[in-house]
């Protein structure tokens, strides 16, 4: 999720952090104009605020290149900005399989990636996250793709996380978003499914000797974990 769309009391540190963080916006690289343009048009959407942060497109874009990635898994499309942002970072015969439940963000979706033209390395699939993992396994598609993005609803993020790691190879990634939850995992008061099936997470995470893992504050909150032999 982007910070500057949220309200100010959402973020702990807004006041404090605010000139540093306009900074690191304004040397970030440039966002590609097909970007720009998504971006600004989810910005009328009441939900704008699920849109992830140009500084993690930039991130994602980097570490996918250093990977040498040809296929990534997103869970949670959303309007398809981080979607977007991997395909530009893909080779021309990569690929992107991501999924969503909202059919109406799909279309705004596939206008901007047309606009950018990468539509041919992005796959969309309509409908919940966990029939689409469950439709990949049963077709063999465990430890085919290099990096998955998980971004989907928290109550599920549990086995999102399962199953995201079955379906990258050895020394793949996975890339959790919202581990931080708007702030809401240090909030004792906090105890809506979302928040709890989050911290659980992030308790299994810490621990997980299964990947080399962390989690870094950009956006709302980033875990990378990269699938160990």
């Amino acid at each position: 999720m982007d910070p500057s769309a949220l309200p100010a009391t959402r973020i702990s540190i807004a006041d404090p952090v605010a000139p540093l963080y306009a900074y690191l916006r304004a040397h970030q690289p440039p966002e590609h104009p097909a970007l720009r343009a998504l971006r600004e048009a989810t910005k009328r959407l009441p939900e704008h605020f699920m849109q992830i942060a140009p500084e993690q497109g930039h991130l994602m874009a980097l570490l996918l290149g250093l990977l040498g990635t040809r296929r990534v898994l997103e869970l949670g499309t959303f309007t398809g900005y981080s979607a977007l942002a991997m395909a530009l970072a893909l080779p021309s015969d990569g690929r992107v399989v991501t999924c969503d439940v909202n059919e109406a963000w799909l279309e705004l979706d596939r206008h901007h990636w047309v606009l950018a033209g990468v539509a041919d390395r992005i796959e969309a699939r309509l409908g919940p996250s966990a029939r689409t993992l469950s439709s990949l396994e049963s077709q063999g598609a465990a430890g085919t793709f290099d990096a998955a993005l998980v971004d989907a609803d928290e109550e599920g993020c549990d086995a999102y996380y399962e199953a995201a790691l079955r379906l990258v190879r050895v020394g793949g990634l996975v890339m959790l978003d919202s581990t931080l939850r708007l702030d809401r995992v240090i909030e004792p008061s906090a105890v809506d499914d979302g928040t709890v099936a989050i911290c659980t997470l992030n308790a299994v995470l810490a621990a997980d000797e299964r990947v080399d893992r962390a989690m870094r504050p950009i956006g709302d909150g980033v875990t990378l974990a990269r699938r160990r032999p």
